[in-house]
C-alpha cells in the first residue's frame, strides 16, 4: 500500500468527517475514495443495560466447548 502523508490544512477538512469522501482532481472528476477511520462504535451501538445480578449469572453460569455447543444445535 502506498502511504501519503498529508498537510495541516488537508487534515482539519479531513478530521471531522463520519462517512466516506470522493477525492476529485480539478476538473471534478473522482481520483480516488477516502474512508475515514472511526475508533468510536457506531450510530445506534448501545451495550445491553444488563443489571449486577444479570452479569454475575452470566459469570457464574456453564462454560460450554465449541464441541459441545454444536453437538447440541445438531440435535435441536
Amino acid at each position: 500500500m502506498t502511504r501519503i502523508t498529508i498537510d495541516a490544512e488537508l487534515r482539519s477538512k479531513l478530521l471531522n468527517l463520519s462517512q466516506p469522501l470522493d477525492l476529485c482532481d480539478e476538473t471534478g472528476r473522482v481520483v480516488g475514495i477516502f474512508t475515514p477511520v472511526s475508533t468510536s462504535p457506531p450510530p445506534g451501538y448501545d451495550e445491553p443495560p444488563l443489571s449486577e445480578e444479570e452479569w454475575k449469572r452470566r459469570e457464574e453460569g456453564p462454560d460450554y466447548s465449541i464441541d459441545e455447543v454444536l453437538a447440541r444445535l445438531e440435535r435441536l
